[in-house]
């Protein structure tokens, strides 16, 4: 299953909800499990960015459903990049003209 990585922000009012986000991240999880996924790494992170998740997702439109949805309820803003793990990225090179 494809990999991917998110780079997420706290928006103002998720910040001043904070509390409530342990909540939150529980039904990301489910939302993402329903839709055939899985998160597989959490970290809440210092420095430009505040969580920073890895997941796995059957492909890239569910995966665009789901930060959709995740960004629709005003908590969080994301930045979501698709993963190469290194065997794929060993056949990538190899296949370079």
């Amino acid at each position: 299953m494809p990999t991917y990585i998110s780079l997420v922000n706290y928006t103002d009012q998720g910040i001043r909800n904070v509390k409530d986000s342990p909540k939150r991240l529980d039904a990301a999880k489910k939302l993402l499990k329903d839709m055939g996924g899985e998160m597989k790494a959490f970290y809440l992170t210092m420095g430009a960015y505040d969580i920073v998740t890895v997941a796995e997702a059957p492909n890239d439109e569910s995966v665009a459903k789901f930060v959709l949805a995740l960004a629709s309820s005003g908590n969080v803003r994301t930045t979501t990049m698709k993963a190469f793990p290194e065997a794929d990225y060993r056949k990538l090179i190899a296949g370079l003209p």
